[in-house]
């Protein structure tokens, strides 16, 4: 085999897999490994060679040298030019030997050393130049977490399976969201590695349905069952067994059980039986998880739990046998009681905080409980119902006074009132006409009307919510991301601190020494809590984005979530956020010798005729008076100046102050009523009846109802408030004043947006943009958190953080009340466990011991150790009890 330095060009070099002699400027194909250079007479014999001697990321075959290759399938690779680009790319990151991106089969196929990257930074770098890979999401329910060091050995087997490219376990949940490459990794692969992280069963999880809901509900509601049986069985042997370990205490029992006698010796022989039944049977799981993780050189709250126990169990059965190994006989007491106590104290913590974490996900199961089961059709003629599952695009769906709407559509007959509440958080019915948008889920109130289906099954509005909602709930804040690593550590730290205080009791505590060291070593193992700070932060953060979400207010991820809660200002664009977003008709003024009526009967009738972006609005507000709108004739468009026409044989002039005073019109007092109207941001039109100055109908783009209360209740929260727009400083510094913006950012081009927010950001302050989404996007993008106004259906908008499904302000103002409230409440947890582990650790070594004369007993500290759990998950469920402040009038 000849082989070629990477920096050497000979004339012929021979192809390594078929021995051929080729010229190395003609070669089919190159592969480098090891920093050599090897070429092939054709693509058949470089593939061979790639299964010799180089590893797949998606199959795990040995590798030849250090090297292994995956194949990303790509959405958007569809052209040559494009394909080298994205292989240079790629090639650029360290660790990559080659890349060769194929546009025909959509594929780029890359060679590289797992000592220096890995699949998901190679997936990152074709997502940063621009390229969609295709991957896949599934959600794995995973039972048997009960710490934090069970979410990190989970979420570290299931990145190292090949073909995964990112996992995240929410213990809150106990699901898994895992990203895979479809194709290079199996469903078993993923179970397989939840299986082999410890003693944990793992199934797909599909929530979308009520029935795939009760499934989980009943399979949490079988592990309370089970521990609560535990506990009770624990609970039945420590009482007795508690009593029976010291009888020699206790009048009536001490003549009966004398010390040294062997009717003591008998009734402890009896006790250590049951108590061994009871670390069997209701402590099982503890010494599972323990030897599972000992196999894995990991520790975890199994293993202090079980280490405690399993060494106060051992301890009492030695004195028992050879009570000699204590120096006097007034020593040779038994634990037993710790033991069955602590397991049975622990076990029932663990079945309170299953209870309690099904509440936590009680927004899901509010949002899928929306779902509507059936729907009436009419097909061929005739109405019939079905199972809402089995509703099609295109269909004609009848909607009945009370029911619920099944699926999205658009209205084609008939009107009513429907109450969306359950969707976009508003209270107030929307009037439903033909033509308006329907979501499913919603209730129709009064009236009767049919629509056309237009998104069914996964794609409906309540679907993408609740796939957000859970998107959002499987992520981590950023603190997260600490706490996990100090819990790494902390199982260890406490075994060390158990280890060394057995130690340091044993060799300088007074006598009993032994008996003094072993009940500082199991207190202090038992004492620590891992779980508190596991699930401190996941229990938050599960509650408060399904109470967001509940509001009608969808938070995209915890790193949102964090930053809403630390915004210091905030921009909002004009147009569709503080306004409608739609010109209406606010002013009609009349000059002297007209009617209001009159004026505005005939404007619009010449308006009905243009195609202005406002004449609809005077059409509109004339209609909404009740007017009837007369025929017109010789309608003539003045490009830049206004209309006219013929109207009952009046001839009619609409339009600016510079087109009827070049036709001659004397506006007199109008002129200055105009210039008021300017001053509120209004546009004002000039009416001209005859030759005569007539009057004035003014439109603008009015403030929505909760605009200015909304406003002030941001400023009250002490954020500053800025309005961003592309009007000119006159209009826009007229709505300012109406809603009470200070900083105003006029005449700025939809390019130049995300500039203003920089510019923001550069002061110093963490910015957020609210925004309609699609003009906004890349000023939603350059902000901290991006706030996108949505429409009901339009849900996923993807430049933002989050989505405000109502159009209304008041959906700010509650994302970032929610989103501190929700950070508070993480801080509380946070601090409530480290505060929890730093003063009880200390305690359980017995630093109070010297001053006080006090030494934690091991049954306390179980005790102490499962109120902290149950502590954390009962206070993020307070969040649930939060309701949002009235806005200001």
């Amino acid at each position: 085999m000849t082989q070629t330095p990477t920096h050497a060009q000979p004339t012929t070099v021979r192809d390594p897999t078929c021995g051929m002699d080729i010229d190395p400027l003609t070669a089919a194909a190159t592969r480098v490994l090891a920093d050599t250079t090897f070429y092939f007479c054709s693509t058949r014999c470089a593939e061979l060679f790639d299964h010799q001697h180089v590893r797949s990321a998606t199959t795990g075959v040995t590798e030849g040298a250090g090297l292994r290759w995956i194949e990303l399938p790509l959405v958007d690779l569809d052209a040559h030019r494009g394909a080298e680009f994205l292989a240079a790319r790629l090639r650029a990151l360290p660790g990559v030997r080659n890349a060769v991106a194929n546009p025909k089969t959509r594929l780029v196929r890359v060679e590289y050393e797992p000592e220096q990257t890995d699949v998901g930074a190679i997936v990152a770098q074709a997502r940063a130049a621009g390229y969609t890979v295709g991957v896949a999401t599934i959600e794995l329910a995973i039972e048997g977490i009960y710490c934090a060091a069970c979410v990190d050995m989970i979420e570290k087997q299931l990145k190292a399976t090949p073909g995964v490219l990112e996992a995240a376990l929410n213990p809150a949940t106990q699901t898994a969201r895992v990203e895979y490459l479809p194709g290079a990794v199996e469903l078993s692969a993923l179970l397989q590695a939840v299986e082999a992280a410890g003693p944990y069963r793992a199934r797909p999880s599909i929530v979308s349905s009520e029935s795939a809901l009760d499934k989980e509900a009943a399979e949490q509601e079988r592990e309370y069952r089970r521990l609560m049986r535990k506990w009770w069985f624990g609970a039945a042997i420590g009482a007795p067994t508690m009593v029976l370990s010291y009888p020699y205490l206790i009048p009536g029992l001490r003549d009966l059980f004398p010390r040294g006698s062997l009717q003591l010796t008998i009734l402890w022989g009896i006790l250590g039986l049951a108590s061994l039944a009871v670390l069997a049977y209701s402590g099982s799981q503890f010494f599972v998880g323990m030897w599972e993780g000992l196999k894995r050189r990991q520790a975890t709250m199994h293993t202090l739990i079980a280490t405690g126990t399993g060494v106060a169990w051992l301890y009492s059965t030695i004195v028992l046998l050879f009570p000699r190994v204590v120096p006097a006989m007034e020593f040779a007491d038994v634990y037993y009681d710790v033991t069955v106590v602590v397991t049975a104290l622990v076990v029932l913590g663990l079945a309170l905080e299953v209870k309690a974490r099904g509440r936590t996900s009680e927004a899901i199961k509010k949002l899928i409980g929306l779902q509507a089961k059936t729907a009436r059709l009419v097909r061929n003629g005739q109405e019939l119902e079905i199972p809402v599952e089995e509703v099609l695009v295109g269909d004609i769906v009848v909607v009945r006074p009370g029911e619920k709407i099944p699926v999205d559509g658009v209205v084609l007959e008939g009107s009513s009132s429907v109450d969306e509440s359950m969707i976009t958080g508003e209270s107030i019915p929307v009037e439903k006409h033909p033509g308006d948008e329907v979501i499913g889920a919603t209730i129709n109130q009064t009236g009767s009307f049919r629509f056309r289906a237009t998104r069914v099954g996964k794609d409906t509005a309540l679907a993408n919510i609740i796939r957000l909602v859970q998107d959002a709930q499987a992520s981590k804040v950023p603190i997260q991301r600490v706490v996990d690593v100090v819990s790494g550590y902390f199982t260890p730290a406490v075994m060390i601190l158990a280890i060394l205080g057995f130690d340091i009791w044993y060799l300088f505590g007074p006598e009993p020494r032994l008996v003094y060291a072993l009940i500082v070593g199991v207190t202090t193992l038992i004492i620590a809590c891992p779980c508190a700070l596991g699930m401190a932060t996941p229990m938050s953060l599960t509650t408060g984005i399904g109470l967001a979400a509940q509001n009608g207010i969808l938070i995209r991820s915890g790193n949102a979530l964090q930053a809403a809660a630390k915004l210091q200002a905030i921009i909002l664009d004009k147009t569709g956020t503080i306004t409608r977003g739609k010109p209406e008709l606010t002013d009609v003024l009349a000059d002297r010798g007209f009617e209001e009526d009159a004026v505005l009967r005939l404007a619009a009738a010449v308006e009905r005729s243009s195609e202005h972006p406002l004449a609809a609005a005077i059409v509109e507000g004339a209609r909404a008076r009740g007017l009837t709108l007369p025929d017109v004739a010789r309608f003539s468009a003045i490009p830049g100046h206004g209309v006219e026409a013929q109207v009952e044989g009046h001839h009619v002039l609409l339009g600016n102050a510079k087109l009827l005073t070049e036709r001659g019109v004397t506006l007199g007092r109008l002129e200055l009523e105009a210039i008021r109207l300017a001053d509120e941001g209004k546009t004002p039109m000039f009416v001209a009846i005859d030759g005569v100055a007539a009057g004035l109908v003014a439109v603008a783009d009015t403030i929505k109802e909760d605009s200015v209360a909304a406003i002030t209740r941001l400023k009250q929260m002490g954020l500053e408030v800025a309005m961003l727009t592309g009007d000119n400083r006159r209009t826009a510094a007229a709505i300012a004043r109406q809603v009470g913006v200070d900083r105003v950012l006029a005449e700025v081009l939809p390019q130049d947006k995300a500039r203003e927010v920089r510019k923001l950001q550069l002061e110093g302050k963490k910015v957020g943009m609210v925004g309609d989404g699609i003009n906004d996007a890349p000023a939603l993008a350059q902000a901290d958190v991006g706030f996108a106004i949505g429409s009901g259906t339009d849900v996923a908008i993807e430049a933002s953080d989050v989505t405000l499904i109502s159009g209304s302000l008041r959906g700010v103002v509650l994302a970032i009340e929610i989103s501190r409230v929700t950070l508070r409440n993480v801080y509380q947890n946070l601090f409530g466990a480290f505060i929890y582990n730093a003063l009880g650790i200390p305690v359980a070594l017995g630093v109070l011991y010297p001053f006080f004369g006090i030494l934690l007993s091991p049954i306390l500290a179980a005790l102490a150790m499962s109120l902290s759990s149950v502590t954390v998950v009962t206070n993020a469920n307070r969040l649930k009890r939060w309701k949002p402040k009235e806005l200001p009038v």
